[in-house]
């Protein structure tokens, strides 16, 4: 049985969180805040952001070959968001969230990292 590494579920996990971080925050904090908050590209930005966040979760999960590219989008993604929601304040838990997902995704980016996952991916169960 091919078991996911380490990495790979803390991965899933910091994603999994974005998203619902992301997600929530946009459509109960920002509706509820108005003014910028609400701004339609603000709100699709964070929205894009969980969306893309849960997808990669999903991606890696199944050990998709074009997880690295996945990755690298969504911590771009995921950075944006940051700077956004950073930029209007009174969103710390979004921000960290998006922060600590792109260097994660940063990481699993690196196309050394591919290969580090291919072959623990081979291993046994420990």
């Amino acid at each position: 049985m091919n078991q996911l590494s380490q990495q790979s579920r803390d991965a899933i996990e910091a994603l999994q969180h974005c998203h619902a971080i992301c997600h929530s925050m946009a459509l109960t904090h920002c509706l509820e805040l108005g003014g910028a908050h609400a701004r339609p590209q603000h709100l699709r930005l964070m929205l894009d952001c969980a969306a893309f966040c849960a997808f990669t979760a999903d991606a890696l999960g199944r050990k998709s070959q074009f997880h690295t590219r996945f990755a690298a989008l969504c911590a771009e993604l995921c950075e944006t968001c940051a700077q956004d929601c950073a930029a209007l304040g009174q969103m710390d838990d979004c921000v960290a969230a998006c922060r600590d997902c792109a260097r994660i995704c940063r990481e699993l980016s690196r196309p050394e990292q591919a290969e580090i996952l291919e072959m623990a991916s081979q291993l046994p169960p420990s």
